[in-house]
């Protein structure tokens, strides 16, 4: 049966089968599911679906694109009445990022998932010295995706701590049609050798691979709620 855009009243359901999920692979692996933080991906979903996660306990929210959560995060202010819980939502921006729309979203974000060179650190950290950061790892090697190559992940980090970044961890995007699990281990593993507690890998179709792989941080927003609308 084709599945459908959840609608406000469905995603508590889909965010705690979520959570069971997880709970269940971090299981598998020896781990509690308090390891694993679910950032909930808002992309492309309103503002009052996005309100009701908040509303079925999601404290972390993910957005790709700079104008959604520019958007998004004071319209959620206002449908919370403007006092909305102390630390929520926290904002993760995952996508590809402009250093131009750096200093719009500084005030919002408090952890920067997708930081692949070293010049876009440097204006993050100008409009946000000390920020939180991970560095994204191109570990499949795939040209459709951002990332550096493993072996230029150390110079990467070095970077980033040397332009007054807190580098947190390693994040990752497999490439499309293979396997994900040896590239989750391979991150996993360059993540220990650095010295990072943070791995950020697995979405909706793979998030439970990634937490027996090791991943701390899953990013999941189909399974919560449902595919997005065409040409987004």
């Amino acid at each position: 049966m084709r599945s459908v855009a959840a609608r406000p009243e469905d995603v508590a359901v889909r965010l705690t089968a979520v959570r069971e999920r997880l709970a269940d692979a971090a299981g598998r692996a020896g781990r509690p599911a308090t390891d694993v933080r679910l950032v909930v991906v808002t992309k492309g979903v309103s503002p009052p679906v996005v309100q009701a996660a908040l509303d079925a306990g999601a404290t972390d929210l993910g957005e790709s694109r700079a104008q959604e959560l520019l958007a998004k995060a004071p319209e959620l202010a206002r449908l919370s009445g403007g006092t909305p819980k102390p630390g929520q939502p926290i904002w993760h921006f995952i996508g590809r990022l402009q250093r131009n729309k750096v200093a719009a979203l500084a005030p919002l974000v408090d952890l920067w998932q997708s930081v692949d060179r070293v010049e876009l650190g440097r204006a993050i950290a100008g409009r946000a010295p000390g920020a939180s950061v991970l560095a994204e790892v191109n570990v499949a090697d795939d040209p459709a995706k951002a990332g550096v190559a493993p072996d230029e992940a150390p110079a990467l980090v070095d970077g980033l701590r040397s332009a007054g970044l807190a580098v947190d961890g390693l994040m990752t995007v497999p490439a499309a049609g293979r396997d994900p699990r040896p590239a989750f281990a391979a991150l996993a593993a360059l993540a220990d050798r650095l010295g990072l507690a943070e791995v950020s890998m697995g979405m909706s179709d793979d998030f439970e691979v990634a937490v027996e792989e090791g991943a701390t941080i899953v990013r999941v927003g189909r399974a919560i709620f449902g595919p997005r609308p065409q040409g987004r």
